[in-house]
């Protein structure tokens, strides 16, 4: 079995909970539908929240998503000046037969962080 990984991004329309929850939803549906992952393969994930989200734990979405048995862990970011407003991040690590490629998922203008992809 090999461990890969794959990166996603979004941006909370505002600090609530729902906000929150719905954001990071979207986020972890979009990389699995992307990746074509199943729950089985989901060995953890890493969510990060910039410091202006403080609501809500993100890791409760992917909770009601059916990963009841990931490990999951949350983090703040650093304030950095410049950085995206209201911004939450995932590390999704995956586990299959066989390393491959997957694909990040970039939402709501978080797609320049990473101008390798546009």
């Amino acid at each position: 079995m090999a461990v890969n990984a794959v990166r996603g991004a979004t941006i909370a329309r505002e600090n609530s909970p729902q906000a929150i929850w719905d954001a990071t939803a979207e986020l972890v549906a979009a990389i699995v539908e992307k990746n074509a992952i199943t729950v089985d393969e989901v060995v953890a994930a890493f969510f990060t929240m910039t410091p202006d989200l403080d609501a809500a734990f993100p890791a409760y979405a992917a909770r009601q998503l059916g990963w009841s048995e990931v490990p999951l862990l949350g983090a703040v970011e650093t304030a950095v000046p410049g950085m995206p407003e209201r911004m939450i991040r995932v590390l999704v690590e995956v586990e299959r037969p066989e390393r491959r490629r997957l694909l990040p998922v970039y939402l709501h203008g978080t797609l320049a962080l990473r101008p390798d992809l546009a």
